[in-house]
């Protein structure tokens, strides 16, 4: 049996035991994106198919970095960091080139752990869109840079002065993506095999940034590939002795780097319900609800979508990324892009995400408002048309400037509580506002050329 094929418990016992390797790669995305996992034995592995497994809460209890949140409820010192339950997802059955062909395989937080773990997010906005007759369809789309360094030379040179894979700005480069295809080979070979089917894969506009377009799919497969592309694109970079960076801005003179997302909604006959011929862009009416409902919640969620202090490096005017809740009818200035198209292609971009956002997260964000709009019957306030960012701003438009501010408006957020449920809002926010305040400790090179003489 392939892997891709299995689909139940049963299916997983199968193949597990017909493997020779003695243990089995497990994983679970964390609050930011990042995989956790280990490696388990094929008994205890075969014994958490039909029972799951413990796996310590602390997983959801601590920053990228490993340090301890001291202002979530969830987890902490007060509770003793307990096992939380999880269980394996059969049909994410994957194998990893990188390892021989190893299986691996994701797994989610369940019990309370679930009402704050990010895929477990996504499912509950996902049954909230089902129930209202909708199947939504989304792509990812990612830019990042590429080094020819290692996680030991970056930190030698701190970060600075670091040697790209290529120079210069040279986007679409024929002459980049053949002198380096062995390494644009080797991303998309291993993507393949891990069913992270790739629709483009070209040289950026930038030193060393690439840029993949993952194949569209059913919303939650479109996440668990986003966020296992982007795991798996920097173990796949490590291995050639380069590093990969997914960074919103990771530096003052250069263009960030996105995670736009491509949706669409269908109904439940397989039907495009964002599509109508008779409107001069085929926007229906729900679509036009739909985005409305975005463009008003935007502010709201941008924490969701916006998660770390470097993302607000990013949303600054002429870097190509939004700066206020803007849409616009195939305008890349602007938040939301409508594409005009046939049944088949009609659909909007979220541009205002970048690519450090977690997918589940990001994407819960952009449907849930989404759904809040149809529900509410929301209507567009402005087609933007030429530049955005000469555009004026509607103060209701406009965006947060700071993680913390964000944060706050998440916390206060009608809509973000009834859609997600208190327990996220509450973990969540408090994680980025102990990111702000882990940042507010630093010390940065500016400030010390500033004040250190001077003042």
């Amino acid at each position: 049996m392939n892997p891709r094929e299995i689909q139940t418990t049963a299916d997983a016992r199968k193949m597990v035991e017909n493997q020779s390797a003695s243990h089995v790669k497990v994983g679970v995305f964390d609050i930011d994106g990042i995989l956790r996992g280990k490696y388990m034995s094929k008994q205890k592995f075969l014994s958490a198919l039909d029972d799951g497994f413990g796996f310590c809460d602390v997983v959801l209890g601590w920053d990228m970095k490993d340090q301890l949140y001291d202002n979530t409820q969830y987890t902490g010192w007060h509770t003793g960091y307990p096992d939380a339950s999880v269980e394996i997802i059969p049909e994410s059955c994957r194998v990893m080139p990188m390892e021989g062909n190893d299986l691996f395989f994701m797994a989610q937080f369940t019990g309370e752990a679930e009402a704050i773990c990010p895929r477990g997010l996504l499912k509950r906005v996902l049954k909230k869109a089902k129930d209202m007759g909708f199947d939504v369809l989304a792509g990812f789309e990612y830019e990042f840079f590429v080094f020819d360094e290692t996680p030991q030379s970056v930190r030698e040179k701190s970060f600075k002065n670091l040697t790209p894979m290529a120079p210069g700005d040279f986007g679409y480069s024929v002459i980049r993506n053949t002198t380096h295809e062995s390494t644009y080979k080797n991303l998309l070979s291993v993507c393949e095999a891990m069913d992270i089917p790739i629709e483009g894969l070209h040289e950026e506009t930038g030193p060393g940034v690439m840029e993949a377009a993952i194949t569209y799919d059913r919303a939650l497969n479109a996440a668990d590939k986003a966020n296992l592309f982007k795991t798996f694109t920097k173990i796949a970079m490590q291995k050639e002795g380069k590093m990969a960076t997914f960074m919103a801005r990771f530096h003052d003179q250069l263009p960030g780097q996105s995670g736009h997302i491509h949706l669409s909604l269908k109904g439940t006959q397989g039907k495009s319900l964002f599509y109508d011929n008779q409107d001069p862009h085929n926007m229906s009416d729900l679509m036009k609800n739909f985005v409305a409902g975005q463009q008003a919640l935007m502010p709201q969620l941008l924490s969701m979508i916006a998660p770390t202090i470097n993302s607000y490096r990013r949303l600054i005017p002429g870097f190509w990324a939004p700066t206020q809740a803007s849409v616009g009818i195939d305008n890349r200035t602007c938040a939301i892009r409508i594409i005009p198209g046939n049944e088949k292609s009609q659909r909007l971009e979220y541009r205002i995400g970048a690519a450090d956002a977690n997918p589940y997260v990001i994407l819960s964000a952009v449907i849930a408002s989404g759904l809040w709009g149809v529900e509410n019957k929301s209507q567009l306030k402005q087609l933007i048309t030429g530049n955005a960012y000469d555009q004026p701003i509607n103060p209701e438009h406009k965006l947060p400037e700071t993680l913390w501010d964000a944060a706050q408006l998440l916390k206060n957020s009608k809509m973000a509580r009834d859609y997600f449920g208190d327990a996220f809002v509450d973990h969540f926010a408090a994680t980025r506002e102990w990111e702000e305040r882990e940042y507010r400790k630093h010390i940065s090179q500016w400030e010390l050329e500033r004040y250190f003489e001077i003042i």
